[in-house]
């Protein structure tokens, strides 16, 4: 089920993904020019324009992203003591690693540096690393080649003992990182800190309730503007970026939820100021 669960995933966002569907469309709208069909044409092209022209010049995709990065925050004070630092991987850029053999970060390279500072201030918590490769056609045949390797490297480098580290390198998605990892915890009902992307913080939290674990979150690597700082900047890349990851996450939210993943559609901060989890699997 969880290998039907991650193709259907791939193949629904390679339909979804607004980058994609504004390439379809206009595609679309080109072949109805070509067969005459002008005013089928007019109905694809026009909207279509406006959008990407919108998307051009103004950050809209921060209306989407925003609430994201808002709905967590990092602890006002941090815990006397932890029982671990829980990183989810994406930070890596697995496919550049293995091309060039050595040690690439992606856009969600903030994480390693979270993780170290944390390591740093709780020098006798395990740091968890939990994370494989996501895209299909990238599954790695050798240990050598796993997203787990390439993190147990990255963090010894930055000069995390190895015998610090507990490396999970089998999960493809969110729901696979705390699924794998819970027998791996070194304290089952203990307190971690969680280190992902603001923006990927909700559906986490969402998912290690529901499994059970408790977690602190510590949100880092944000996408969005706050209001002061969104400007008329004509960056389509970047504004499409944006919107490609929030996007994807507010799908994610959803499917996770109707399909038992979490207990809630959007998961909000716990009122009370012990972290523990809602329920347990």
């Amino acid at each position: 089920m969880d290998d039907l669960f991650f193709i259907a995933s791939k193949i629904a966002w390679g339909l979804l993904s607004p980058g994609n569907l504004l390439i379809l469309l206009f595609a679309a709208g080109t072949i109805a020019l070509l067969l005459k069909k002008i005013v089928l044409a007019k109905w694809i092209l026009l909207p279509t324009s406006c959008i990407a022209l919108a998307l051009t010049a103004y950050p809209i995709s921060d209306a989407l992203m925003v609430p994201l990065e808002k709905r967590f925050a990092k602890p006002a004070e941090l815990p006397k003591h932890i029982d671990g630092i829980i990183l989810l991987g994406g930070g890596e850029d697995l496919k550049r690693s293995l091309s060039w053999h050595t040690q690439e970060l992606g856009y969600g390279g903030d994480r390693y540096a979270a993780t170290l500072k944390l390591a740093r201030r709780y020098p006798q918590a395990p740091v968890i690393f939990t994370g494989g490769s996501g895209l299909m056609q990238l599954q790695p045949e050798s240990r050598d080649q796993s997203e787990g390797h390439l993190s147990s490297t990255l963090l010894t480098d930055m000069g995390i003992a190895k015998t610090r580290l507990i490396i999970e390198a089998k999960s493809r998605n969110t729901y696979e990182n705390f699924k794998n990892i819970k027998s791996l915890l070194p304290k089952k009902d203990g307190q971690y800190l969680l280190v992902t992307s603001a923006f990927h913080m909700p559906r986490s939290v969402g998912i290690a309730r529901k499994r059970g674990i408790g977690v602190i979150p510590y949100p880092v690597d944000y996408y969005s503007n706050r209001s002061p700082y969104r400007q008329w900047d004509f960056d389509f890349y970047d504004h499409l970026r944006i919107l490609e990851s929030a996007w994807k996450e507010w799908i994610g939210l959803s499917v996770y939820f109707f399909s038992g993943k979490t207990s809630q559609w959007f998961p909000s901060p716990l009122n009370h100021k012990k972290h523990q989890p809602s329920e347990a699997s």
